[in-house]
């Protein structure tokens, strides 16, 4: 199909859409035929009905590529450049928004997140391609997802990547910077020309509000500082993540902790991750309840799940603010050597905390997960961190998302999980050798149920729970009865 032909396809499935209107057509067109380097135009016949707009989107890449108006590894790029040309300023974008939020929050958020996915800023067919299911565990229903939606890139795109000249300076400084918003992109860096953020008043700052561009969980978004500045655990983001639930009672929000090996992969900026979705962690009992008698107003419990939770819920969130304080300062200098659990070693601090706000029948709530990322000699990776028996399944950082009990697996396990399930009901040195010792666990644990016909269920299953081992192995305070009375003397200081 001609490059004419897919405009002109392009140009009416955004009409479609709802992106543009009659008038913008011709207009939209020419902007399209500008960013791919075209001075002319012939009519086309109608609109392709079999093609959406991630489809026409990688088509007109492909033909561009054929045609040396691009490179490889510039697809993404100008696939961005081409559908800013559908979209609204961000002044526009923002008047719109608070026009809808002054009606209702939720229109204003649906408005916003139908934006996104229709301009393919969120790539809602790869995500498509992502496996994802739930699994009963003892401590509820958790999601496992495997994520095949980012791209790998070219073997070409790395060969050019590397000629690239160093530079001092980097512009955008990182993926988060609102500088991200409308920048064209470049080998290294992802196109952001279609992007567009929400600007948001947090604790008396600038914030933005965006969406994921490879969502985890219904209208995963990302608030972010205006300013480029570390992330860091404290009072003042426990109160911005109050005031984001307040403005947006329909979504939760939480951040990463600030350290490595406990914290996410993006420490350098100030960020936190929202959205609207319950994991299972929010739906998760309160175990112990534990008085505070500094906060009287504020209930605190011990929560039933893997890691260590602590929530704490009350009518205002002034009273909630400074009972989260007193529990962060009290955690950050804790040390209860009987658990393993030490503040800090050769004055590197190892105590911090993952925090998740919601608001739930009119109360605010605030989940503290306490985290610690000592290391040891038999633990490497982290004495609070998946242990090296799970890495076959997953050995990266537990963030946030993890943590609330949504397990992001990485893509080889699609792959490599089928020949799983064949080695559960036939050789066992069908599967890759990391694995092996696994099958042969399940086999031992269920040699009656194993079929040809059970075994992909039994692999979910099992899968749920080494994902239930993951959080366990992340907990400070474990599941068993001399941890739960170290966590009930932690909270007993604040009695």
């Amino acid at each position: 199909m001609t490059i004419n032909r897919l405009l002109h396809s392009l140009v009416g499935k955004g009409f479609l859409a709802g992106l543009i209107r009659e008038e913008d057509t011709v207009y939209v067109r020419n902007r399209l035929l500008a960013v791919l380097e075209q001075d002319s135009y012939e009519e086309a016949g109608g609109v392709d009905a079999g093609m959406d707009i991630p489809d026409l989107l990688s088509a007109i890449a492909a033909e561009a590529l054929n045609l040396g108006i691009i490179e490889a590894g510039e697809e993404e790029v100008l696939m961005a450049e081409l559908m800013d040309c559908f979209m609204p300023k961000p002044s526009e974008v923002n008047a719109r928004f608070r026009t809808l939020y002054a009606e209702d929050p939720i229109r204003a958020t649906d408005y916003f997140y139908q934006l996104s996915r229709l301009s393919n800023y969120i790539q809602t067919k790869r995500i498509a391609q992502n496996v994802h299911y739930k699994v009963d565990s003892l401590y509820g229903e958790l999601d496992i997802t495997i994520n095949l939606s980012k791209p790998e890139k070219d073997p070409a795109q790395i060969a050019r990547e590397r000629l690239l000249p160093k530079h001092d300076h980097r512009y955008p400084v990182c993926l988060l910077c609102v500088e991200n918003e409308g920048y064209k992109g470049r080998l290294d860096h992802p196109g952001r020309a279609h992007h567009r953020m929400i600007r948001l008043g947090l604790g008396g700052e600038d914030w933005m509000l965006q969406y994921s561009p490879y969502v985890y969980y219904d209208e995963h978004c990302i608030i972010l500082s205006e300013e480029h500045r570390p992330m860091e655990i404290n009072r003042d983001g426990f109160a911005r993540l109050l005031d984001f639930v307040k403005q947006f009672p329909h979504y939760f929000a939480g951040s990463n902790a600030d350290l490595p090996i406990v914290g996410g992969s993006i420490l350098s900026h100030d960020h936190y991750q929202g959205g609207r979705y319950e994991f299972a962690m929010a739906r998760a009992e309160e175990e112990v309840v534990c008085p505070l008698s500094s906060h009287p107003g504020v209930r605190a419990a011990i929560v039933k799940w893997p890691m260590s939770v602590v929530r704490l819920s009350a009518d205002e969130a002034g009273p909630l603010l400074d009972a989260a304080d007193e529990l962060l300062q009290g955690w950050r200098e804790y040390n209860d050597p009987s658990v393993g659990i030490l503040a800090s070693t050769d004055e590197e601090p190892h105590n911090t905390i993952t925090p998740i706000a919601r608001k739930r029948e009119g109360r605010y709530e605030l989940d503290l997960v306490l985290r610690n990322n000592r290391r040891s000699d038999e633990h490497p990776f982290g004495i609070f961190h998946p242990h090296e028996d799970v890495h076959h399944i997953k050995k990266e950082n537990i963030g946030l998302i993890e943590v609330m009990g949504l397990a992001v697996l990485p893509a080889r396990l699609k792959t490599e999980l089928s020949l799983v399930e064949n080695a559960l009901h036939g050789d066992v040195e069908e599967a890759p050798a990391h694995h092996r010792e696994w099958v042969r666990e399940i086999r031992g644990m269920r040699s009656g149920e194993i079929t040809a016909d059970t075994s992909a269920s039994i692999i979910k299953e099992e899968l749920g729970n080494k994902f239930s081992r993951v959080l366990e192995d992340a907990g400070v305070f474990k599941r068993t009865e001399e941890g739960i009375e170290a966590f009930r003397r932690f909270m007993a200081q604040f009695e």
